[in-house]
């Protein structure tokens, strides 16, 4: 008589998954959770470190530091964050303005259209291009930009004067639209980088139906492609809205470093919070120091607003795009 099969349970490789892994997953749940724990308690301490420094010279301050529009800190003690904040958010937003149709141009093509090899050698420049430090970027602009730029803003002031933005008695290579430009240039791989692989992500099931049912391939990618990818190419334009808004040597060389609030985009006008920090904080008293530091807590409020602000956007429409699935 055939002696019955025994199976033995205790063997390593019957094991429940769960008990064989349990010990892993519990370790890296614990070390995750500690990581995100780790990193609100660094902004915290950021936080805090910038209100404690700031104290001291906003109790000295002699003007009204949300809006005075002179800064002179170091002097009268007289300062207001008032014209470096327009000049950030106004160079950022003509920034992401500028750049946000090439760069999303340039991810459908390298995505949907370009041949492989083209694409991975585009991709491939795209990603170098982000590395390129900033002052690389800056030096082009003084060298380059500002002076290529002097005869287009002059034909836009002849011609276009009648329009606020560019408008104006004086037109001048340094300005606000050139330190744009510079700025438009830098975000520009982050934001192709990103749309490329949010576009790459698209179920191929999707684009596939909407060709079944006649569409060309522009109408696949705009009935298809655009509206799936819409929360990431959001996510990758506050990306390049953050870095333009906390640029420094790039801007400081571009800027004129002036303390006025005007649209007119093509005069010898401007400068930002990163920008002052940069071209300040050398020679900068004991009270100019603290006032520098607490523009840069405005800053950094201003950075987390405009992510909490991206993360809202993106968390309405991503049921709309059927990212979510």
């Amino acid at each position: 008589m055939a002696t019955p099969l025994r199976i033995r349970t205790d063997e390593p490789s019957l094991r429940s998954p769960s008990r064989r892994h349990g010990g892993g997953e519990s370790l890296f749940r614990r070390a995750s959770t500690a990581a995100g724990v780790l990193l609100l308690l660094i902004m915290a301490a950021i936080a805090v470190f910038l209100v404690v420094e700031a104290l001291p010279a906003l109790r000295a301050n002699r003007g009204n530091f949300l809006t005075t529009l002179t800064w002179e800190p170091n002097g009268s003690q007289s300062f207001g964050i008032a014209a470096l904040a327009f000049g950030t958010l106004v160079s950022a937003l003509l920034a992401l303005l500028l750049a946000m149709p090439v760069a999303i141009g340039v991810a459908l093509f390298i995505s949907h259209y370009a041949p492989r090899r083209l694409a991975g050698v585009l991709g491939y420049v795209i990603d170098l291009l982000a590395a390129v430090p900033s002052v690389v970027y800056g030096l082009w602009g003084v060298v380059f930009l500002v002076p290529a730029v002097q005869g287009p803003f002059r034909f836009l002031n002849e011609h276009l004067g009648f329009i606020p933005l560019f408008g104006g008695d004086t037109v001048a290579g340094r300005s606000m639209l050139t330190a744009a430009l510079v700025l438009a240039v830098m975000i520009l791989p982050i934001i192709t980088a990103v749309s490329r692989e949010v576009f790459l992500q698209v179920p191929r099931t999707h684009e596939e139906a909407a060709l079944a049912l006649g569409a060309t391939h522009w109408e696949t990618i705009r009935i298809a492609v655009l509206p799936f990818g819409r929360p990431g190419v959001i996510s990758a334009a506050m990306l390049g809205l953050g870095r333009a808004m906390g640029e420094t040597i790039a801007v400081a060389l571009i800027f004129p470093a002036t303390f006025d609030i005007s649209l007119r985009i093509l005069t010898p006008q401007g400068n930002s919070i990163a920008a002052n920090i940069a071209n300040g904080f050398g020679e900068a008293t004991p009270i100019g120091r603290g006032a520098l530091i607490a523009s840069g807590l405005v800053l950094f409020v201003i950075t987390l607003l405009v992510n909490m602000g991206a993360r809202l956007i993106v968390a309405r429409r991503r049921e709309y795009s059927g990212a979510a699935a």
